[in-house]
This record gives structure tokens, sequence and C-alpha cells, in this order.
């Protein structure tokens, strides 16, 4: 387009923010529209006891390049650390090294042909560079056909169940694959994992890509929920909020799509039901602050019949923002709505998760709790089935100058800062080329 115009940007994650400057940086107005009190969606930051910190855990890899083009942009490469990494894993009692081939071969809980195949199906992940003929093909049968039952009934089968749930069965090939690469791929050599941070968290960049934004002449209006997205004749006239209409040639929503069919009434029955047909699985993530660490793992992967969570991140052995004596520990809780723990307060997920602490780590004491805290989001993981691709709404909708795009559009990546990036800019490539 050549002519200037309006756009609105409704939520501002990274996948909303990035759309904005892109918008801005092509000569556009651009306000952007965001419902909390905060920036960042699920990477915004909180005051946890004096520590400033994510509500939900992230973590770099090599293989992000949007975002390092980005951090490179705004001058914020300098910024960018990197630490070697261990992952862990506790099976039946006992806490194993994980995540590289000396790992393997000495894990006593697989046959020698089992670990031959694992590491083949690893290898053969790490190859794979179009994912599209994976994209209808069953995750569990995939997994299974690489790796034997014995493998699977080891490695996968209760973390599907603990992520998943009524899901485990139907999941895509492509979708899980991906995930195995881009760990996989994130390693200084065979026997070391490197991921990265930023310096001063995700806020780092958020704060910069706000302050870059208003630079250009954007606007952000937080604690100013979209009540609909207006039309007139099939075509986007605005957006109203509590203070009313505000006009727009087009509105790019990045907030989660299963709000999108009541947010715009003017959306086709047909194409609002394809929206209201991609499903999602909340999560509780409990977060304490600790006097000690729990291991030496910043992954800790779990199986063992006694622990219903599929594993922990100790954050503060990838990035040692805490003070001194402070370690900081994320257990996510992934389950359907209709699951009863969810309907638990708060207390209940952490007191459950502070009982599985002395089974990971004998010497652990209630003493060591200096904070605790819980975050909650109803759409933390789309689920993707065999053939997600073609079930996956357009990001231009029916509604002329509204577009659409969330977490789901990762596929077949899985969720990071680096894909919100890449998304961000599909969507707004798209809203300028209409």
């Amino acid at each position: 387009m050549k002519r200037r115009m309006r756009a609105i940007v409704i939520g501002s994650g990274p996948m909303g923010l990035v759309a904005a400057l892109d918008l801005l940086k092509a000569g556009h107005e651009v306000d952007v529209y965001e419902r909390d009190d905060r920036i960042g969606g699920m990477s915004a930051s909180f005051d946890f006891d004096g520590l400033r910190i994510e509500r939900y855990y992230h973590f770099i890899c090599k293989t992000d390049a949007p975002l390092f083009a980005l951090l490179d942009e705004l001058g914020l490469g300098a910024r960018l650390r990197w630490t070697d990494t261990k992952m862990g894993y506790f099976v039946d009692g006992t806490l194993y090294p994980w995540g590289h081939p000396m790992a393997l071969l000495t894990f006593p809980k697989m046959g020698w042909i089992s670990k031959f195949r694992y590491a083949l199906h690893v290898m053969r992940a790490k190859g794979i560079t179009d994912w599209s003929a994976l994209d209808g093909r069953n995750a569990k049968a995939w997994i299974r056909k690489w790796v034997g039952d014995e493998a699977w009934n080891v490695m996968w089968e209760r973390a599907f169940r603990l992520k998943f749930f009524e899901y485990t069965e139907n999941l895509s090939a492509s979708w899980i694959g991906t995930r195995i690469k881009r760990v996989a791929l994130s390693r200084r050599n065979l026997f070391h994992e490197s991921l990265g941070y930023l310096e001063g968290g995700s806020a780092t960049l958020l704060e910069a890509m706000v302050a870059e934004i208003a630079r250009r002449g954007g606007r952000i209006h937080l604690s100013t929920g979209v009540e609909e997205v207006v039309a007139a004749e099939g075509r986007v006239t605005g957006v109203r909020t509590a203070a009313g209409v505000a006009p727009a040639d087009r509105v790019l929503s990045t907030a989660p799509i299963p709000y999108v069919p009541r947010m715009v009434p003017a959306l086709p029955a047909e194409f609002a039901e394809r929206i209201r047909r991609i499903q999602n699985i909340p999560v509780a993530c409990v977060i304490l602050k600790l006097r000690h660490a729990i291991s030496e793992n910043f992954w800790m992967n779990i199986s063992d019949p006694a622990i219903d969570i599929p594993g922990v991140i100790e954050y503060s052995n990838l990035n040692p923002g805490a003070r001194a004596g402070e370690h900081v520990l994320y257990a996510p809780f992934y389950m359907p709505k209709t699951h009863p723990k969810w309907a638990l307060p708060d207390a209940a997920l952490i007191d459950e998760v502070l009982t599985y602490l002395p089974r990971l780590n004998p010497a652990f004491r209630a003493d060591w709790v200096l904070a605790r805290h819980c975050h909650r989001y109803e759409f933390a993981q789309t689920i993707c089935p065999p053939g997600f691709q073609s079930m996956l709404p357009p990001m231009r909708t029916p509604v002329a100058g509204f577009f659409m795009a969330d977490t789901a559009y990762y596929y077949p990546e899985d969720r990071s800062i680096s894909e919100s990036l890449q998304v961000g800019h599909r969507l707004a490539t798209e809203a300028m080329a209409e």
C-alpha cells in the first residue's frame, strides 16, 4: 500500500509490538491496544519478592535468527548472553544426566538397541528442513516407529500424558519434531548444550521495542481492552473500547484467536466456526524462589509415578540474575480447564510442587522457600493434530482490513519469542499487502 493508513494492533506481546514497528517503518500511523496493565503478553515481567522476572520461562536457542536480527537492529546484541546449561532426567526416583551422548550411553533404563534407535531419531529430526511431509503424520506413531516401544514408554509416554492429556493420541508429528530439532541444535558442541538469555530478561527487548515505537510516533494504550472490532459493509472501520470507537483502516489482532469470533461479530459464521475448532490447553505455572538450587540442571524432565508434572525449570541455572542465595524454579501444570486441578486455588498447586521437591532432592527443607507465586494462562498451548496446517485459518480474514494471528501460527515450530517475532512480521506484511 502506498497511501498512509491508520492501523490498530491488538495485543502488546512481542508479536504485536514487532508488527507495530513494521507498520511504523513503512510510514503508517499505529496505535497498540493492550488489555493488561503492562506490555509483554506471556513475556511480561512482574515483581517477585523484589526480583523482576517473567511470568513464564523463556530461553534463547542458536536457531533464533529473527530475534538476533531485531536485537542487532535495536542495538541490544551485547545484552545477549550464552550459558552452557545442563539437562537432567528424573526417572522412578533417580536423577540422571541427560542431553548428550555419554548420558544416553550410561542411562540404565533402556537397552542398547533402544538407545541406538533413540539417537537415530534425534539425528533424523535435526536434519529435517521441510516439515510439511510430517504435518499429516501422528506424532506418537512416528516416534514409536523410530525409537521402539521401550524408549517410547521410558522417554515419551508420561511426558505426553502430562502435557496433552486427552489429546495425546492425536498430535502432529511435525509439531513435536520441530521441538526436538530446536533443542538438539542448541549446542556449543556434541557434549555441551548452550542456551541464551538477555541481561534484564525479555523486558530488555520489550522496553526497547516500546521506545522505538514511541520514537516513530506510535502509541500504546495499556489497560485498554478492545470490546469489538467494528465493520461496515464487510470492511473494518475501527475498534470499540470503553472510551468509545477509534477509527482504523487496518486492525491486526495478536490476542488469542479464541477471542476473535466474539470480538469480531462481522465475521462470517463459517469462518468463526473454523476459529472455534482450534483448541488450547491452559497452564498454571508455579514459581518458587529458593535458598538453594534443587539440582545443577536448567531443565529437568520428570517421569515418576509420584510426581504429576512433566518437569521443572531451574531458571537461575541459565540466567544467574537473582541475588546470591536466590534460585528461581518454574514448575508448570499443563491441563485442560476440565481437569479437577484447574479449579484448585493457586496455594494448593504451590503446595503440591513443594511436596515434590524432597523427592527431587532429599536435602530440600521447607525453610529453603523464600517466595512463591503462581501464574495462569488459559491459552498456553495450542493443540495441533495431524493436518493442522490446513485447519489453521488464514491471517487475512473475510472481513476486509482485519488480520489475526496468535501462537497457533508458529506451527509447526515451538513457542518462543523468536517465533513470535517471525509471525508478527508476517502479519504486518499481510496487512500492508491488502
